[in-house]
């Protein structure tokens, strides 16, 4: 292969920001860029989608047209997809499956105690647990520091998100695992473990728009029309 056949498949550096554009474009401030070429594979969940996905367009059945203001980062999926299997830690070290997450909507995010971001929106992700949080719903703040949980529960009690579990991934390869490509990075799972979306970067989960969506995914499952 000559050079210039190598360089037609060398991906453009641009391809892996896209997410990252999204979300400083849409105000959601800095993210910590974490990505490899392996995360954005053409078999890996798209973190950014088509314009029809982060529109709520055809197909994005019960968050259609709700990614808009403080959710304008947030991607839809036209259909829910299943993640790869993944296990991590509850407080106490009690093994915990995306198997077991199935059965109510769960808002998963996936944070580090070093993640300037991740610190600003942790007291958003606490006031959505305190208010919607419950048998049909709730946020799975998911830890990926090394070197134990203990971190992870400092952290939360610095930040006063008392109503969120410290969750830790002890294998460390949840972030790979689920394809993120920046930090923090959230999913939206529906009961039957489904990716309904995803957003890469902080955003305000306080915001009313963050409700609104979380309450159309909580109100689909009830219905039984995910």
């Amino acid at each position: 292969m000559n050079s210039s056949q190598k360089r037609k498949h060398t991906t453009s550096p641009a391809t892996y920001a896209v997410a990252v554009a999204v979300a400083l474009l849409a105000g959601f401030g800095t993210v910590y860029w974490l990505s490899t070429p392996s995360d954005n594979r053409s078999d890996a969940p798209s973190s950014v989608g088509s314009a029809t996905d982060r529109t709520g367009g055809a197909g994005a059945g019960p968050l259609k047209g709700l990614n808009t203001g403080a959710m304008t980062a947030f991607v839809v999926r036209p259909e829910p997809v299943t993640p790869p299997d993944f296990a991590f830690e509850a407080p106490g070290g009690a093994a915990v499956t995306s198997e077991d997450l199935k059965g109510k909507v769960v808002l998963l995010n996936v944070w580090a105690t070093w993640c300037v971001p991740c610190r600003e929106e942790m007291p958003q992700l606490n006031a959505l647990q305190s208010e919607l949080g419950g048998d049909g719903f709730e946020v799975v703040a998911l830890n990926i520091d090394k070197g134990g949980p203990e971190k992870a529960e400092t952290f939360l009690e610095e930040t006063g998100a008392t109503d969120l579990k410290a969750y830790y991934d002890p294998s460390g390869k949840l972030f790979s695992t689920l394809k993120a490509v920046g930090m923090p990075t959230t999913l939206l799972i529906d009961p039957e473990g489904k990716e309904m979306g995803r957003l890469v970067g902080p955003a305000n989960w306080a915001a009313p728009e963050a409700k609104a969506l979380i309450e159309a995914a909580i109100g689909a499952a009830q219905s039984g029309s995910q």
